[in-house]
């Protein structure tokens, strides 16, 4: 099962610590061949919208700031409760904030 386990920004800034506590955890998880992918998004991104054989693009940002996503990482794991642990472990690693995940279906 692959979940798409998203975080949005929070007003702490990261310290060395936390990179480093961070890049452990990224480096024992990928180890692992459960984290597939991870990264930061840039706040704004565009919209492509179609309607008929009108299509349209919009320059972000969209949501408010405390909205947007700030970051992803795609894992692979055996079932929901493991996608759980994984995303509980990272809110006790970063802090205050919310984490978003959602299945991925598909290849």
């Amino acid at each position: 099962m692959r979940y798409l386990m998203m975080t949005k920004p929070t007003e702490a800034a990261p310290d060395e610590k936390l990179f480093a506590e961070m890049s452990a955890w990224i480096e024992e998880l990928t180890a692992s061949g459960v984290l597939l992918a991870t990264g930061g998004l840039e706040p704004g991104g565009f919209r492509v919208t179609s309607a008929g054989d009108e299509i349209t693009v919009t320059d972000g940002p969209f949501a408010e700031a405390k909205e947007a996503v700030a970051g992803f990482a795609l894992v692979e794991v055996r079932s929901k409760e493991e996608a759980i642990e994984i995303a509980r472990r990272f809110r006790k690693l970063v802090g205050d904030g919310e984490s978003v995940i959602q299945q991925v279906f598909g290849p």
